[in-house]
């Protein structure tokens, strides 16, 4: 059983498109400030077109071009990129950004904001470096008694684009309980792609006496997965990055066999898995749709920029 939607999200092709964009229009190296999303496959077939992937604005030479990942940065390493005479290409993902947005309103209005998410993950550290001193990390449920706050001040809270749904629900209602005063976002902060991948998983989990997730250690959504598929009903589940990990022993007596994939893994990867089950005696293969996704974000305006000054160039 084939989950659908699955794979690739709109903000992940965008990042990826804006890469391989950068490197025809300036040339190699393109610099990348972290993994320009959370997938090994990708992240290699990029190095392969000359694509350089670092830690740190400051381990790219003065003047050179860098590409800002999709899971976004904090202000603090717009100002480095600046001091060092860096051309910078947000790749963030419109989602991250704009709750990115909903923190520094909050901020401006001396709120207390509450960030549901994993520590030392990109993306958390991206959106509360726009308000250091007005956010509170909560990492899941069971850290929510820990929390310490003024109650004379505002409070609310924002989350981590990649995380479980339900998880998440779970957090806010044992935050709310401790402080009813909770003000909820002006708009959902987890992401449309991460809950129609959960909600895929959940339609088909409990038929599956397996479910295999495709994707990264490192990618939330797709770690995320694995939870949501054991938590509706599949007796096992497992995490590949591609073929080549899987178990004979996994799939062994076996009839029934859920498959998806994290938002930031190529199709191609997939058809792999696809192909070795096929080979096990997996031939009968059901793709179920629980949601159909059309959205496409345009590229990062100064990269759209710069195509049409090259295309008007060639023209003259």
């Amino acid at each position: 059983m084939l989950a659908k939607p699955r794979g690739y999200c709109a903000g992940v092709d965008r990042a990826v498109e804006t890469v391989e964009k950068a490197l025809d229009l300036y040339g190699a190296p393109v610099y990348v400030r972290k993994q320009i999303v959370h997938n090994k496959y990708v992240v290699h077939a990029l190095e392969a077109r000359g694509a350089i992937f670092v830690d740190e604005t400051q381990e790219v030479p003065e003047g050179s071009t860098v590409v800002f990942s999709a899971h976004g940065v904090s202000p603090l390493v717009h100002q480095e990129a600046a001091s060092r005479n860096l051309k910078t290409i947000d790749a963030t993902c419109p989602l991250v950004t704009k709750v990115h947005g909903e923190a520094r309103r909050f901020a401006e209005e001396d709120y207390q904001i509450i960030f549901i998410g994993h520590e030392g993950h990109e993306e958390v550290e991206g959106t509360m470096g726009e308000a250091p001193g007005n956010m509170i990390l909560v990492d899941g449920p069971d850290h929510v008694k820990d929390v310490v706050i003024d109650t004379d001040r505002p409070i609310a809270w924002l989350s981590q684009t990649t995380l479980s749904v339900d998880e998440t629900l779970e957090t806010v209602a044992k935050l709310r309980e401790r402080f009813p005063q909770l003000i909820d976002p002006p708009s959902d902060d987890i992401c449309y792609a991460t809950q129609n991948r959960q909600q895929a998983v959940k339609e088909i989990a409990e038929q599956c006496e397996v479910m295999l997730v495709v994707g990264s250690a490192n990618s939330s959504n797709t770690v995320r997965l694995v939870d949501v598929a054991l938590e509706a009903g599949s007796q096992a589940a497992y995490r590949v990055d591609w073929a080549g990990e899987l178990d004979e022993e996994w799939v062994a007596g076996v009839t029934t066999v859920g498959l998806t994939s994290g938002a930031s893994v190529p199709e191609i990867l997939v058809n792999e898995v696809i192909e070795w089950l096929n080979a096990r005696g997996f031939n009968d293969l059901e793709e179920v749709t629980s949601a159909e996704e059309h959205l496409l974000f345009a590229l990062p305006p100064e990269l759209r920029r710069d195509m049409k000054a090259a295309e008007e160039k060639a023209k003259s």
